[in-house]
């Protein structure tokens, strides 16, 4: 549900194949009927899920009539659920009062180290219950959370720490150890505080406090705060085609909005089902039951993406379930929680999912709890919504979104999944999509073009980027750059990527930023990075690359280099070197479809 963004809920796939190889038409399920059915009652006046026209930004929006006004007040009603356990991490179990109490705690210490509404606190850690506690305080101020990405290097945290001014940096100690030696540089422009998350052997800079000191503060004083659905949320950073990553602005609306599409489709799937089942057309397999379970999911993707924080940790919060949290990705432990916790959903991208079910431990673990095995962050294969119906006791699921809109744009489950498999499912009610010619004509059913999207969870631009903002974002309709279709049933195709990057395990990496790395070494004349398909990752990083004249480099050599200056999961895995110019098309771009169609397949430097 890299970026899972979604793309941190990506869906892209060639459905004309699979329309061969025997699933069903939603038809021929006989749940398109109940489909519509359940959509219109509950969206329409008074009915869970009514939307109306709001404006937003200075446009008329599609909102839902009963989300919360901000994520704030969705925190403060968990204070009701008192002694159940909220967070798990390894051997620690945190319930929701003690998760309240070490909120209002941090809170009081932002406050006092000058964070108010408006303000923004930054989070560079692992998914640590600390995450979690630091991300409602800072809400609970009325300030923004920086979600940092935890593999960024020392240079990228730089640049995000003096993109985004935040008044505070929470962060372990890995992160720590890398942003210490641009401390003072960014301190000589703006005031930054620093608490240490589980760093406490940690010789800490100055003006900073261990995490703990950081509970000792008094949160007596703490009052209410004032919260425009407007205001801002968050900022989640997302590659950028220039070479930057780009801080994309997420409001209260937003993740509100964002929550309901997610409730929405929950509940419209049930409905249509069980309308089916009453009417005595049920569909193959809708007499599945999974085990007892508790509420709650195994987070298996990062907090600082969307997929994580919006599309698990906002709804888990909702229904006042479990949050199950893991040090680093291990199918094997992942399966150990499973049985011993039982959640209800396991929230990944595709390749833990399929690296789940195909465990030497799957067999001999107890799965039954799981009724939702899902995510985002890549294309669910058709052939992996197969083998989950096969080998679970509930359903898969999958999204399409991006960071952009909060979380989803489409939702694709159960057994319209299943009727659909190549589909990244239908819009949600208050998203509006269009299909968009390359000369900004609406295409018709079927027809191919950049899908358009405009709702209540769009976000309100990026930040400190007006030019990009003016490129994405058309009367509130935002350009995701991504190419597909709808079908006669409203559900979305999509079929080509609009945008240069590559699509690693969920996270989007754009392929400038990896050539502007690339760039910095003195041998290289030309660099041109591509996607490689990979079976684990579902793409690689490969690159094309032409030294200077009588220059030396190997691949080896290469990827050190650029991995001083980029995150691990952006070094380029393949590398050809040529000794003749990059194929240029009439403009002086590089052709990299016929760069990449002429070299994958053939072998790279080692």
């Amino acid at each position: 549900m890299n970026q899972v963004h979604l793309h941190e809920c990506s869906g892209f796939s060639e459905p004309a194949w699979w329309d061969h190889h025997g699933f069903l038409d939603i038809r021929e399920a006989k749940l398109d009927k109940y489909y519509r059915e359940a959509w219109t009652e509950l969206t329409a006046t008074g009915a869970p899920f009514a939307w109306s026209l709001t404006e937003v930004r200075g446009v008329p929006t599609r909102t839902y009539d009963s989300a919360p006004p901000n994520l704030a007040l969705l925190w403060a009603s968990s204070a009701a659920q008192g002694d159940k356990e909220y967070l798990v991490y390894r051997d620690e179990r945190i319930t929701y009062a003690e998760a309240h109490e070490a909120v209002d705690a941090l809170a009081a210490h932002l406050a006092a180290n000058g964070v108010s509404h408006g303000d923004r606190v930054a989070l560079a850690m692992r998914n640590l219950p600390e995450w979690i506690v630091a991300y409602w305080a800072t809400i609970r101020l009325g300030a923004a959370v920086v979600g940092m990405n935890a593999w960024w290097t020392g240079p990228e945290m730089e640049f995000g720490l003096s993109d985004s001014a935040p008044r505070v940096l929470l962060c372990d100690a890995e992160r720590l150890e890398r942003v210490v030696p641009h401390l003072d540089a960014l301190r000589a422009h703006h005031p930054l505080h620093v608490v240490a998350v589980r760093s406490n052997d940690a010789q800490l800079p100055d003006d900073a406090v261990h995490w703990d000191e950081a509970l000792t503060a008094d949160s007596g004083a703490l009052g209410e705060v004032a919260i425009d659905p407007d205001d801002d949320l968050c900022i989640f950073y997302t590659s950028g085609t220039t070479g930057q990553p780009k801080g994309a602005v997420l409001t209260h609306r937003g993740a509100a909005n964002n929550l309901f599409n997610l409730a929405f489709w929950q509940v419209m799937q049930a409905s249509a089902e069980a309308k089916a089942i009453a009417a005595g057309e049920a569909p193959p397999g809708s007499d599945k039951q999974p085990g007892e379970s508790s509420p709650g999911a195994l987070l298996a993707v990062p907090l600082f993406h969307v997929t994580g924080c919006n599309c698990c940790l906002h709804p888990v919060t909702a229904v006042g379930g479990k949050l199950l949290l893991m040090h680093r990705w291990d199918p094997e432990e992942a399966l150990e929680i499973i049985e011993r916790e039982r959640p209800s959903t396991f929230t990944s991208v595709p390749t833990m999912a399929r690296e789940l079910i195909n465990s030497p431990d799957f067999e001999k673990r107890d799965t039954s709890s799981l009724a939702h095995l899902g995510g985002g962050g890549a294309a669910v294969q058709p052939d992996l919504v197969q083998k989950i119906e096969d080998r679970i006791d509930g359903r898969p699921s999958t999204g399409y979104g991006l960071t952009e809109v909060n979380g989803v744009i489409t939702i694709n489950a159960g057994h319209f999944f299943l009727a659909k498999p190549a589909s990244a499912g239908s819009p949600c009610p208050v998203m509006e999509a269009r299909i968009v010619d390359e000369d900004g004509t609406d295409q018709p059913i079927g027809g191919h073009g950049e899908l358009w999207v405009r709702g209540g969870n769009v976000f309100r631009g990026y930040l400190n980027r007006p030019e990009a903002n003016a490129e994405v974002l058309t009367d509130g309709w935002f350009h995701t750059g991504d190419i597909g279709y709808l079908d006669e049933d409203g559900f979305l195709f999509l079929v080509d990527r609009a945008k240069d990057m590559v699509l690693r395990s969920g996270e989007n990496v754009y392929c400038a930023e990896v050539e502007a790395a690339v760039y910095e070494h003195p041998a290289v004349a030309e660099a041109a990075v591509f996607a490689v398909p990979d079976e684990r990752h579902g793409e690689a990083v490969g690159i094309a690359v032409v030294l200077l004249p009588e220059a030396q480099l190997t691949a080896e050599e290469l990827r050190t280099h650029t991995g001083e200056l980029i995150a691990r999961h952006k070094v380029p895995e393949h590398v050809w070197f040529r000794d003749e110019p990059l194929p240029r098309n009439a403009n002086g771009k590089f052709v990299k479809r016929d760069l990449r169609d002429e070299l994958v397949g053939t072998p790279s430097a080692v």
